[in-house]
């Protein structure tokens, strides 16, 4: 494998994965992009190829990919997977999926946007399908595993929401009334999820390393 970056995208075609997409095309080392998924990412690029494979078939697509970073942008809700188990398929069975078969293809960093608050033990099933993810996915021991646990993402997403503008309005007022531990469920920019995320991966911290909202802007910003 040459010394050029190999990148692997799951969740391209979301708010953040198509954010992350942009900053590593924009690398001046000449980052080779593989995304995969049932979608292509609406975009083209002479360093960019997209991988067809539905969530139970990253093993088998991905056996021919070598890679030296992956990113995991995976995720949806209760409500627009239609129900529980739907929900877990994506946020804890695909992320685990995508997770060994990037380690299968040579990923020596990965990246995982998660939640905060996310803990198996939880009583709300997002934060604890959230917190199975992450035990899954530390437990096959990559050398640099960095994980986002944000709160409300700030930021435009395709297709409107009511909900979640009228969130993204309150939430400089929101962030003020969560102080102390709190603070981790402050609000974060998908631009600085997405700007942590590539810069994490260059950087390469060893073991685990789980980043908060503070810590993921500080990261994004940092020269």
């Amino acid at each position: 494998m040459s010394n050029t970056p190999i990148a692997l995208l799951a969740g391209a075609t979301g708010a953040v994965g198509g954010r992350l997409l942009e900053r590593l095309l924009a690398r001046g080392d000449g980052t080779r992009v593989f995304t995969v998924g049932r979608r292509a990412p609406p975009r083209s690029h002479d360093r960019l190829a997209h991988i067809q494979a539905g969530l139970d078939g990253f093993h088998v697509a991905l056996q021919n990919v070598p890679c030296t970073e992956a990113f995991c942008c995976l995720g949806t809700t209760i409500r627009q997977a239609g129900s529980r188990p739907a929900f877990r398929a994506v946020d804890v069975d695909g992320v685990a999926a995508f997770a060994a078969a990037a380690q299968a293809s040579g990923a020596g960093y990965f990246g995982l946007v998660s939640a905060a608050g996310a803990a198996a033990g939880s009583p709300s099933a997002y934060l604890r399908a959230k917190g199975d993810a992450e035990r899954v996915v530390e437990a096959l021991a990559f050398p640099s595993l960095v994980i986002l646990q944000p709160g409300l993402l700030r930021g435009s997403r395709r297709g409107f929401r009511v909900g979640e503008s009228i969130a993204g309005v309150a939430a400089p007022l929101v962030d003020r009334l969560l102080p102390g531990p709190l603070a981790r469920y402050r609000s974060v920019a998908m631009d600085d999820v997405a700007a942590a995320l590539e810069r994490s991966a260059r950087l390469r911290p060893p073991g685990v390393t789980r980043l908060d909202p503070s810590a993921i802007a500080r990261l994004a910003h940092e020269s």
